[in-house]
């Protein structure tokens, strides 16, 4: 794959089976059935968002503020901050976080991927992804435990518990640094690469590639205004 990754491919897992099928272990349906059946009656009992967190959770080993943090500083695990920019811009910065916002996850860090960035090198990555409040973090594990990263899971409470914690946060003004993925720390430069805006092995660079990838034509989750929550989120559930 080269250039802008395909804003219309299937996400598959194992064998080639799409999703759905039993090696889908959230879906209920057949081999090879799609979510609905030619009538558009759904097969078998839908599943609410909520319960859906609830069974995604009950298989990751989630983690709280302080041990990441402290896991981090021990070089242990990958911090990834799924935030959209609106959001780092507002709050400030994770240092030493990887910012790779929710939309190109998975193309970022699969291994495998033609897009993956310099740290996505191995399945056996200890990865903690974050988000805002600690809710779509969990599913972002989850997908990224689906791509073999076995290890992956998420932060307990997500920013707001990091920074309620009093761990270390970069001001609002150095959040431009998420542009180019990593947020400096301890005032150290960015990567070389990283400051030139490319992207590893020929992809494009950050912000020009995989991030148009959004399903069903939804809008970027930096599109919010002003700073908004996600559209519906109610208790800014991501």
């Amino acid at each position: 794959m080269s250039g802008k990754a395909p804003t219309d491919a299937p996400h598959e897992v194992s064998s080639g089976s799409p999703v759905g099928s039993p090696t889908d272990s959230l879906a209920g349906t057949p081999t090879g059935s799609p979510v609905g059946s030619p009538t558009g009656s759904p097969i078998g009992s839908p599943t609410g968002i909520d319960e859906l967190l609830e069974r995604v959770r009950a298989r990751l080993d989630r983690v709280e503020a302080r041990t990441a943090y402290e896991a981090h500083q021990a070089g242990d695990v990958l911090l990834v901050d799924t935030r959209y920019a609106a959001l780092r811009e507002r709050d400030g910065l994770v240092p030493g976080a990887l910012v790779v916002e929710r939309n190109e996850l998975e193309w970022r860090l699969d291994p495998l991927g033609s897009h993956r960035l310099p740290e996505a090198d191995r399945h056996d990555l200890r990865i903690v992804v974050f988000c805002n409040e600690g809710y779509a973090s969990s599913l972002a594990a989850e997908s990224l435990r689906r791509l073999g990263l076995y290890r992956a899971t998420d932060l307990i409470g997500g920013f707001q518990a990091w920074k309620a914690a009093g761990l270390p946060v970069l001001p609002p003004t150095a959040a431009e640094a998420g542009a180019t993925n990593r947020a400096p720390s301890g005032g150290s430069g960015l990567r070389e690469a990283e400051q030139q805006g490319a992207g590893p092995h020929g992809a494009e660079p950050h912000g020009a590639g995989p991030h148009d990838a959004e399903p069903d034509g939804a809008e970027p989750h930096s599109a919010e205004p002003d700073g908004a929550e996600p559209h519906g989120a109610g208790p800014a559930r991501c």
